[in-house]
Parts: C-alpha cells; sequence; structure tokens
C-alpha cells in the first residue's frame, strides 16, 4: 500500500513532546508579587537604613532627656540659690533693696564650688554683680580658685583672629543679656546657647526676689553640652558599625547570589558563541527560584534550541546533499549514455529520463528553496487575528470556482458554534490547509471525494480541529508518524516522476508547531469493519483566541 509524501523539518512527535514537556517545565513562573531579588536588595538596603534612623532617632531622645534633666537639675539648684540670695538679706540699699556685691560674692566662694558650673548674679539693669569665676578677685586676700587655668604667654596679635572673637563675645554676650532680660520680665528661662569661649553650655536664669522686689537675677550654666554631645555621638557608632556590617553583608550576598551567577552565564554563553559548547547547563542556578534561576532556564533553553536548530539545520543540508546528488547522478548517467546510444527510440527514452530528472530536480529545488525561507517568514510575519472559518471558506471557492479536469470533488463543513479565531499568520496558515487538500486529492480515487471539516476537540480541551479527509489506501500504520518526514515520498503507481519532493507534510508540521498546534495523521475505517482502511485523515489542532494565557 503506498504511503504518504513527507515535508516536515520537524522531529517525530515523541520528541517534540519531549520538548514541549521541556519547555513547559524551564519556562519562567509568573510572580504577580513582584521580584525576588529586587525584594532581598531592597530588604537588605533598607535595613542598613532603618538602623541608622532608629539609632538616631532613639539618641535624639537619649539626648534631648539629658538635656532636659540637666536643665531641670540646674533650675532647681538656681531656685534654692535664689532664694538664699533673696531671704540671707545680702542686699545694701535702704529703703530700695539691692544686692551686695561683696556678700554676695563671698557667699558664692563659701556656698558654690561645683566642677562643670558656673554661677553668675546680675542686678536689675543687668549688670554683673558677681562670677563664680572671678570671687577670688572679687575679695582681696582670698586663696587662688584652683579650677582657674594657669597664666600663659601672650601670643603675637592676630588681627582676623581677634574680629572674630570679638564677633563671638558679642553674640554671647547679646544672647545672654536677652536671656536675663526675658528672665527679669517673664520668669525663669532655659536654654542652650554659647557662652564667651564659644563653647555650648545649658544655662538657666530665675530672677532674685526679697520678698516682692526684683533685685536681680541668678544664671547657672553647666559647660558639659559638647560632653553630652561626645557621649551620643560615642553611642551612635554601634549603630553606625552595625549599619556598616549589614551594608557589607548585603553587598557580599548580592555578589554571591547575583554578580558571581552572572559572571557564570556570561562565561557560558561566550564558550557557546566560541564554540566549545552546544548548549548551557548549570543546574545548581536552574533549581534556583528566582530571577537568576529563570534567567539560567531561559539561557539553557535558548542554546539547547539553537543547538537543536544548528543540528536540524545540518541535517538538512546533509539531506538536501543526499537527495539532489540522485536526480544529478541519473542526468550525468544518461548524459554518459546517449552517444553511445544509436537507436532513435533509445535516444527518446533516454532524453524522456533526463526531463524527467530535470523536473524532479527543478522541483526539489523550488521546495528546498521555500522551506529554507519559512523560518525567516514565519518571523517577519506579525502575528494577528485570524478568523478560520472565513479562512477556509476562501480557500474552499478558489478550488470549487477554478477546476482542474480530474480534480476528485471538495466539502467544507463546518460544525463548530461560536468564533473560530486564533492568533496566527493566515499566509502560512493557507499554505497548510492547500498542502492537506492537494495531498488528499493525489491519494483520492476519481469517484472519491475530499473533506474538510472545521470543528472542536471532543476531549474538553476546546481546541479547534481541522480535519482533512480522503477515500484513498490509507496510510501504513508504521508510517502514520514517518509521513511527515521531510524527503520522505511513496506515491501510487502512475503518479508522474518528479511532482513531489516530500517536503509538503514536513512544511506543513513546522507552520503549525510555529502557531503552537499540533498535527498528525490517522487511518479511517469500516465501522463495520475495523482491519478496513476506507481513507486517511490529518488533524490540525490549534488553540482559540479567547483561551490563550
Amino acid at each position: 500500500m503506498p504511503s504518504r509524501p513527507c515535508t516536515a523539518l520537524a522531529t517525530d512527535t515523541a520528541k517534540a513532546e519531549t520538548e514541549d514537556g521541556r519547555e513547559a517545565r524551564t519556562r519562567p513562573r509568573f510572580r504577580p508579587v513582584g521580584s525576588r531579588l529586587g525584594a532581598l536588595i531592597l530588604a537588605l538596603n533598607l535595613l542598613s537604613l532603618l538602623i541608622l534612623f532608629v539609632g538616631a532617632l532613639a539618641l535624639n531622645e537619649w539626648r534631648r532627656g539629658l538635656i532636659e534633666a540637666r536643665q531641670e537639675s540646674l533650675m532647681a539648684q538656681a531656685e534654692l540659690m535664689s532664694n538664699v540670695l533673696g531671704e540671707l538679706g545680702i542686699t545694701t540699699g535702704v529703703p530700695t533693696p539691692a544686692l551686695d556685691e561683696y556678700e554676695t560674692a563671698r557667699w558664692l566662694r563659701d556656698n558654690f564650688v561645683p566642677v562643670g558650673q558656673r554661677a553668675r548674679v546680675f542686678d536689675r539693669d543687668g549688670l554683673p554683680v558677681a562670677d563664680s569665676y572671678m570671687v577670688t578677685e572679687a575679695i582681696p586676700g582670698a586663696p587662688l580658685d584652683p579650677a582657674l587655668p594657669a597664666a600663659t604667654p601672650v601670643p603675637e596679635p592676630d588681627l582676623e583672629a581677634e574680629v572674630e572673637e570679638d564677633r563671638r563675645l558679642e553674640q554671647a554676650r547679646l544672647e545672654l543679656a536677652t536671656e536675663i532680660e526675658t528672665a527679669l520680665t517673664e520668669g525663669p528661662q532655659a536654654g542652650v546657647r554659647r557662652d564667651e569661649s564659644g563653647n555650648r553650655v545649658i544655662s538657666v536664669s530665675l530672677p532674685i526676689r526679697h520678698v516682692r522686689q526684683e533685685l536681680g537675677v541668678l544664671t547657672l550654666e553647666a559647660a558639659d553640652v559638647d560632653e553630652i554631645l561626645a557621649a551620643q555621638r560615642a553611642a551612635l557608632m554601634p549603630f553606625a558599625i552595625v549599619a556598616l556590617v549589614v551594608s557589607l553583608f548585603s553587598s557580599l550576598l548580592l555578589h554571591l547570589f547575583v554578580a558571581r551567577p552572572v559572571m557564570r552565564l556570561s562565561a557560558a554563553a561566550d564558550s557557546v558563541r566560541l564554540q566549545q559548547t552546544r548548549a548551557i547547563s548549570m543546574p545548581d542556578l536552574e533549581e534556583r527560584r528566582d530571577e537568576i534561576g529563570d534567567l539560567a532556564r531561559s539561557l539553557e533553553t535558548m542554546t539547547r534550541a539553537l543547538s537543536d536548530r544548528m543540528e536540524t539545520i545540518e541535517r538538512f543540508a546533509a539531506d538536501v546533499s543526499h537527495e539532489i546528488k540522485n536526480p544529478l547522478t541519473s542526468i550525468r548517467s544518461a548524459l554518459e549514455t546517449l552517444p553511445l546510444v544509436k537507436a532513435e527510440a533509445q535516444r527518446e527514452k533516454l532524453t524522456a529520463l533526463l526531463q524527467q530528472d530535470v523536473r524532479r530536480l527543478d522541483r526539489l529545488i523550488t521546495d528546498i528553496s521555500n522551506a529554507s525561507r519559512l523560518d525567516a517568514e514565519l518571523a517577519r510575519d506579525r502575528p494577528r487575528t485570524v478568523d478560520l472559518t472565513a479562512l477556509l471558506s476562501d480557500i474552499v471557492d478558489v478550488y470549487q470556482t477554478s477546476p482542474k479536469p480530474g480534480d476528485v470533488p471538495l466539502h467544507l463543513s463546518i460544525n463548530t458554534p461560536g468564533p473560530t479565531r486564533i492568533v496566527g499568520r493566515d499566509g502560512p496558515l493557507g499554505q497548510v490547509i492547500r498542502n492537506l487538500i492537494d495531498n488528499a486529492r493525489s491519494f483520492s480515487p476519481p469517484d472519491g471525494s475530499v473533506r474538510l471539516t472545521l470543528d472542536r476537540a471532543p476531549d474538553g480541551s476546546q481546541d479547534i480541529r481541522i480535519r482533512v479527509e480522503d477515500d484513498g489506501p490509507g496510510i501504513p500504520v508504521e508510517n502514520l508518524e514517518t509521513v511527515f518526514q521531510r524527503f520522505y515520498t511513496s506515491r501510487p503507481k502512475g503518479t508522474q516522476f518528479g511532482s513531489n519532493s516530500g517536503l509538503g507534510l514536513s512544511i506543513v508540521r513546522q507552520i503549525i508547531e510555529a502557531h503552537g498546534g499540533r498535527v498528525w495523521a490517522e487511518n479511517i475505517t469500516d465501522p463495520d469493519d475495523p482491519d478496513h482502511i476506507t481513507g486517511a485523515r490529518f488533524v490540525l489542532a490549534l488553540t482559540p483566541l479567547h483561551t490563550r494565557p
């Protein structure tokens, strides 16, 4: 029983199913929650910033608490001292009381000696009365205050330094005068300012009262603000060190889990480019469930597809060489024999053989050229919506309106409700339908027919099926897959030699698989006698538009 012409550039169904399963297994999964590596990078960077932010907030609150506590301590101490100065009668002037400079200085010397603090008393006009830093000068014969610094040599005058010093002193005195004035008019004051030496001090100022009479203002200063800030910076160092360690650790993780795998993939791609290998294979990276794993699987799939394509091209070139060599050998033999033949009948027979081989060679080269351009055409032709009902109707109308002598009838049946649209290319799909119709007509007897049916798959998959049936001798069971191999052809007796190249069905499979579909062949049997074959059927299964992801 004759077999079918076969024209496929794809491999057998088992290999196609294996590759489809491998592609489905290695295809990157869609992640609606975003990028895992992006989330890791963001989390690690935010963690280091969060550590510094929390540390700064905590230390800022600690600093504020320390300063407030220091101010409260100074305020309590100043209230006690102002009450004592107002109640001890250290006053002069009758009937208006006023602070006595000598007695006030003596009292400060005898009762106020805390280290790091400075007490100053001002009268109601804001003029200085006593200063704990200068009580020894205010009291003749008093011993020197050991807290005062030793005398130092007077340096050379520096005009810029003197101007800056004068400006700083003027600013410090202005701030002090403002604080004293505010304390006299509004009550106790507390804050942080600069003193005459340029140091930041915690300062409190309270009015000194005798009964209801304002005598002056007591100002207490603590010059340990810089120490508090230094302690704050020292306390911030652990947070900064932890943030630095976290940043270094995150950088190391990014190097280990991102940079190095990308470098390995780059090196593997270079090895493929330099033809050291045919495909990338890195199982340790492909098992990762992040973008690096997706990249590794995509590169492996891509290089494997390229390797398969190269192998297909190599096999195709070998097959083409073999198929072209046969008619060329026959032509060469006929040409070598032709001069030796004297009988006219034999010369005409050799000439006819030469013409057949030339037609066969021309047909073969034409089909090879079409098959070679197919991939490029599929890549250039942008997919769009194709209505299979309209496409089949147009093709059948062309066959029915321009019949050729000896062509068997062609019938079209649309057995599916609703739309039959797919995403594809109408040109290559039309070529598939015409190849199958021509193939079925070539095997159908003169009293037979070719039936083209459009329906849905009965297995519930919602695939759209196109069936092309004939009344020919059928296909041997062992050749149901072989017919799709390229250059395979087995024609019925009486078929014109060289009219088929064996690439038609191969092109059919190549186009259908490029559209994400399937094609297979099966025999039509008599329902009453399953062993009796009444024809052949080619089935195309395509995914409809509304079910595509």
